[in-house]
């Protein structure tokens, strides 16, 4: 990946760890990236206390990925629809 000149640089708290993160996004969207992930996996752990951490994050990680399958397909379909009406 190459470096880019205007990478934001912002420092971010994930389950009590702190993370410095550097992308081509504004700091205030890293942010409450960051913050989703968090409440995510502490959302985990509070429904589980004995839950190792790293296992709620592999989890957290699933149910993300999960969403934004769903999500995707949704979108395909509704992309086929549009254009199945575009050419009707």
């Amino acid at each position: 990946m190459a470096k880019s000149v205007n990478a934001t640089r912002v420092e971010v708290h994930i389950a009590d760890d702190k993370y410095v993160l550097k992308a081509d996004l504004p700091a205030e969207y890293i942010k409450s990236l960051a913050k989703e992930v968090d409440d995510r996996i502490d959302e985990l752990i509070t429904r589980n206390p004995r839950l190792p951490l790293h296992k709620a994050a592999v989890l957290t990680a699933i149910n993300l990925a999960d969403e934004l399958a769903k999500l995707q397909e949704s979108y395909d379909s509704l992309v086929q629809l549009i254009e199945r009406d575009e050419t009707a």
